[in-house]
């Protein structure tokens, strides 16, 4: 394996456990990639990258024996509103969401096309995620269980038509459309109209995990699924290699070798297979190759520490308003507008945003009885804004302003301060190049790709028959999912047969 992230360890388990001798060789001094837990902070233990869980099948858990804690959160997401001069909102979740769409529309209507939307959406999400530890279905098949389940405008709804024209098309309201649009734009830089329906596939993921699209909060943070996934792997027999740093690899389709580094000792190993957790790109230079580009990363992630939770000009509790997905100028014309001046190489005036206060779900990843972590996850904010390093700060303070316009607390006034400094963490995406090997910082390694093949294979296919992808660039790859691990070593087992 080269790369120990945890689509690479969730392959080396289910490969060892098979007979195979597997070796996995990570960079870094520990395993995990993004999903690791970091305390930038004194006392905090926090999901520094990758921050919550969705589309980690239960299959995988169950097969690995995984000890996990997966919460669901008290709230769906709260999006802040002025409206008439008026500070409101809407809230989703729980038995107050028809009476919070009701006072932002003034009518019923727009709950009615939610629960309509929705509904179709949780049909499709189900076959669609039935299908994500198989080898891939065709189109025709995917549309055929689609529409069997849910009725032929789910599948025209996220698979035909591009995100823009679907939310025109079932919402009215422009902040109802923005909730559901920003599934769509997550670490994904493109237009809600673009015609390659790269809206589209992000939102398609965003929308299936598990079968309900529910996005879980790992007790103990990101670090304990990493944990709970080197553990297995170890007790199955994988060996494990930190400060490995692998420096070329060379395959003919039937042997392999791979160089690496370690402790400052030259090694190179022989091996039938080569399993990749890193990027395209990476892989690539390793097998002597041009990098082949990567679209842009697109968000910015912004840490923090709190000593107490700000009041909300609107009334709404904190501990409701944060206990989900915050939406900050995230409507639909909000979103767009921001599209358009990130791509004209202009920071955002009112840069969209998510936040989430995981304390409110798990008290564990802090010391403090009162202390509170709050995330900011950025849209729209793409590498190339990092050229100018006053960028970082910039859109630190406008994010924090535009926070503000909410709050009857301003948000400095809450951070913690450890000897004077704010407790203040803030990931670019040139931060994760350098950090975690992301070119252009794309969380997902490129594109995200549709579930469904031409070809009935399993998505891990290099044009090197003994090099296989076990990482987000894999078809049905991107996020915390371990799918992309199950299915190359599916792949490989299969092909051994």
């Amino acid at each position: 394996m080269v790369g120990g992230g945890h689509n690479a360890l969730v392959a080396a388990t289910y490969l060892a456990r098979a007979g195979r001798s597997v070796l996995v060789l990570e960079r870094l001094d520990h395993v995990g990639g993004a999903a690791v837990s970091a305390s930038p902070f004194p006392g905090v233990r926090l999901s520094r990258y990758s921050y919550l869980v969705s589309l980690l099948p239960d299959q995988i858990v169950s097969d690995l024996g995984l000890r996990l804690t997966l919460r669901n959160r008290a709230v769906s997401s709260y999006t802040p509103v002025v409206r008439d001069g008026r500070h409101t909102g809407l809230l989703v979740g729980g038995s107050a969401t028809e009476d919070s769409f009701r006072s932002l529309t003034g009518s019923d209507a727009e709950y009615q096309r939610w629960q309509e939307f929705y509904g179709s959406i949780a049909r499709m999400a189900e076959v669609v995620a039935s299908t994500l530890l198989s080898p891939l279905p065709s189109r025709e098949v995917l549309r055929g269980l689609v529409a069997d389940a849910a009725g032929a405008n789910a599948w025209r709804w996220v698979f035909d038509q591009p995100l823009a024209q679907t939310l025109e098309e079932v919402f009215t309201d422009d902040v109802v459309r923005g909730v559901v649009a920003t599934d769509g734009l997550i670490g994904t830089h493109t237009s809600l109209a673009s015609p390659d329906l790269m809206a589209n596939r992000c939102f398609l993921y965003h929308v299936i995990g598990n079968g309900t699209g529910d996005w879980r909060v790992p007790v103990g943070g990101m670090g304990a699924v990493t944990a709970e996934l080197a553990r297995v792997a170890r007790e199955s027999g994988v060996r494990v290699v930190t400060s490995a740093e692998v420096t070329a690899v060379s395959a003919d389709g039937t042997t392999a070798e791979v160089g690496y580094r370690h402790d400052d000792v030259e090694h190179t190993v022989a091996a039938r297979y080569v399993l990749s957790g890193v990027a395209p790109s990476v892989l690539d230079r390793l097998l002597g190759r041009p990098p082949r580009d990567t679209a842009s990363g697109a968000q910015l992630k912004v840490n923090v520490l709190l000593d107490r939770l700000p009041r909300l000009r609107s009334g709404v509790p904190a501990a409701d308003a944060f206990a989900g997905t915050f939406h900050l100028d995230e409507s639909y014309s909000d979103l767009e507008t921001a599209y358009r001046e990130s791509a004209a190489g202009d920071l955002p005036l009112r840069p969209p945003g998510e936040m989430y206060c995981h304390t409110l779900t798990d008290r564990s990843i802090v010391d403090s009885p009162d202390g509170h972590t709050l995330t900011l996850f950025g849209l729209h904010t793409p590498t190339g804004l990092f050229a100018d390093p006053r960028a970082r700060d910039e859109l630190v303070a406008r994010y924090f302003a535009g926070l503000n316009r909410y709050l009857l607390d301003p948000i400095e006034s809450c951070l913690t301060h450890v000897d004077g400094h704010p407790c203040l963490e803030v990931r670019t995406p040139l931060d994760l190049e350098a950090e975690l090997a992301m070119p252009s910082g794309n969380i997902f390694h490129g594109a995200l790709t549709w579930p469904y093949s031409s070809t009935p294979d399993w998505g891990v296919a290099t044009d090197i028959a003994n090099v296989l992808v076990c990482a987000s660039s894999a078809q049905r790859g991107g996020g915390v999912s371990g799918i992309a691990g199950h299915n190359a070593a599916m792949s490989l087992l299969g092909s051994d047969r």
